[in-house]
């Protein structure tokens, strides 16, 4: 009788086991198909609108399909190419701009025994610390005071300060991550500083200086605020047409303007990735 009585109550044991396996297993699909549909939902939703010609309520898909807005957003006539050249052109300048002073503002930070170092590489994480909308306001008010205002020139340096911040972090942790012993060699063998800085220092931060080149181009090529209120409307890059469009209810070409924004900002991460070794990471901010 005894055993019968265990018997059964390891059968419901195992019943509820089961039925609790289960129940947990739903719950573990439900989660990942709401992060997934949380993670790709947009995505999706943007490349669907991507190839649409026609969709409104109450269909669930589009009701008609094609290439009609590609076609539309490369016609040189409607302007998606002046605006593709324009961001590349401001992201270009930016990157360089940025680098060049990042190089040895980062150098002398990470090597050379600074007086408040600290609130120096706080002062270039300043710019974060206060919303974007009052302060480009003030830009756009200096520069037009300037005639920097609706200018290429005025936008690049926009866009290259805002890069800074990253530029300079980066930038001061890769130059910490090199081998100092390399370069006094190099000075003990006879070289100039300026000579063993660019023969030997340079070339072992070069990783983590094409990263903070990539932060500060895919940074600039996505900016909008400062882009909108120093150089619109004279100077007209993909976000500033993303932005018209979609205040014009034509989603389509907004979708396609984002798409071409979100290739190149997957593409170059994974370059990001190559460059930033998790030994130089742990360097930022130190």
């Amino acid at each position: 009788m005894a055993e019968i009585v265990m018997r059964t109550a390891s059968q419901k044991s195992i019943q509820h086991t089961a039925q609790w396996l289960r129940a947990s297993w739903w719950g573990q699909a439900l989660f990942v198909v709401l992060m997934a549909l949380v993670m790709f939902g947009p995505v999706t939703n943007l490349l669907i609108w991507t190839v649409t010609e026609r969709w409104y309520f109450p269909h669930a898909l589009p009701v008609s399909w094609g290439f009609k807005y590609w076609r539309y957003v490369f016609d040189p006539v409607n302007g998606a190419f002046g605006a593709l050249f324009s961001s590349l052109i401001v992201a270009c300048s930016a990157v360089l701009m940025a680098t060049l002073v990042a190089i040895p503002v980062g150098y002398a930070l990470a090597r050379r025994n600074l007086p408040a170092r600290a609130v120096i590489m706080l002062l270039f994480l300043l710019p974060q610390a206060f919303p974007e909308l009052p302060i480009y306001i003030n830009i756009a008010r200096i520069f037009y005071r300037l005639g920097l205002n609706g200018t290429y020139l005025g936008v690049i340096i926009v866009h290259a300060v805002h890069g800074l911040v990253f530029s300079v972090w980066i930038i001061v942790a890769a130059f910490s991550n090199i081998d100092a012993l390399q370069e006094r060699a190099a000075l003990n063998l006879g070289a100039s500083p300026l000579k063993a800085f660019f023969t030997v220092s340079l070339p072992q931060a070069m990783g983590g200086i094409i990263a903070s080149a990539i932060f500060v181009f895919l940074e600039s090529l996505d900016e909008f605020t400062g882009s909108f209120f120093v150089g619109a409307p004279d100077v007209t890059t993909l976000p500033l047409l993303l932005y018209n469009a979609s205040m014009e209810g034509n989603y389509q070409v907004a979708s396609i303007s984002a798409l071409i924004l979100l290739i190149p900002s997957v593409a170059f991460m994974l370059v990001v990735e190559r460059f930033m070794r998790p030994e130089m990471v742990a360097k930022i901010g130190q």
